[in-house]
C-alpha cells in the first residue's frame, strides 16, 4: 500500500500523528498494538514490513485464547514512527479520539522470509515477543480486507482469558484511556468507555503524571 493513503486521510497541521516517512526501525521487525477509542473502541494491530507498519483494526483486540477468532480489518499502512504514538487525535480529524500503546515488541514470520508476499497470498504465521502478546499467531484473509487473527496453542496460550480485560494499561505510561485523555486534552468521558468497568491493579511502575517526562520507546536510533 505504501503511505499515500495514510497521508491523504490526515491534516498534519491539526493532528499530532507522525508524518508519512518510509523507514526501518532499529530491529526491522517490530510490532505494536494501539488501543484506540475513536468512533468505536478497537485495537490497531501493526507489523513492520517493507519500511512501513502493515495495519489491521481488530474490534475486540488480539486473543491469547486459542479457541477465539478475532476479526481484523486491514487498513492503510502507517509509518514506523507511529509505533511510539500515544495521545489524542483531535475530534473532527480522521480517527479522532484517544490512542494508547497497549503492547509492543518484535515478531518473526514462521512460514516465509517475506512478510509482504505472505500477506499477498492471504496467510501469515508469526511469533511475537511483546510485554503482553507472546508466542505463535496467524493472520488469515477471508475476503478482500477482512482477516482473522488467531492464537496458536503453545506454552503462552491463556485459555479462557480475555487479555484486553486483565491487562488494560499502557505499556509506556501505565495509564488508562481515560487518564491519557485527561492528561493530553482529550474527551475523558468518551475515552473512559474504552476502559474496563473494573480495573485490575497496576503492575510495575505507577501511572506517569502529566508533568512527568514522557517515556518513549525509540524505533530508530
Amino acid at each position: 500500500m505504501g503511505l499515500t493513503e495514510y497521508k491523504k486521510k490526515r491534516r498534519f497541521n491539526k493532528t499530532p500523528e507522525p508524518k508519512p516517512e518510509e523507514k526501518s526501525s532499529e530491529f526491522g521487525n517490530i510490532f505494536v498494538v494501539q488501543k484506540h477509542r475513536a468512533t468505536q473502541l478497537h485495537y490497531d494491530f501493526r507489523l513492520e514490513a517493507d519500511g512501513v507498519l502493515k495495519s489491521w483494526a481488530v474490534p475486540k483486540g488480539p486473543p491469547m485464547d486459542p479457541s477465539v477468532k478475532r476479526l481484523a480489518m486491514q487498513v492503510e499502512d502507517h509509518p514506523v514512527d507511529y509505533a511510539n504514538f500515544e495521545g489524542v487525535i483531535p475530534e473532527g480529524e480522521y480517527g479522532g479520539g484517544t490512542v494508547m500503546v497497549w503492547d509492543m515488541g518484535v515478531y518473526a514470520p514462521e512460514n516465509t522470509t517475506n512478510v509482504s508476499n505472505a500477506l499477498r497470498k492471504g496467510e501469515l504465521k508469526f511469533t511475537m515477543l511483546g510485554k503482553k502478546l507472546k508466542g505463535s499467531f496467524v493472520l488469515v484473509r477471508t475476503r478482500d480486507r477482512q482477516w482473522l487473527l488467531m492464537k496458536h496453542k503453545d506454552e503462552y496460550a491463556l485459555d479462557g482469558e480475555d487479555i484486553t480485560e486483565t491487562q488494560p494499561y499502557s505499556i509506556l505510561t501505565k495509564r488508562t484511556l481515560a487518564e491519557i485523555a485527561e492528561d493530553e486534552g482529550g474527551v475523558v468521558k468518551k475515552a473512559a468507555t474504552g476502559d474496563p468497568k473494573k480495573l485490575p491493579p497496576r503492575r510495575g511502575i505507577k501511572r506517569r503524571k502529566k508533568s512527568a517526562k514522557k517515556k518513549v520507546w525509540h524505533s530508530n536510533r
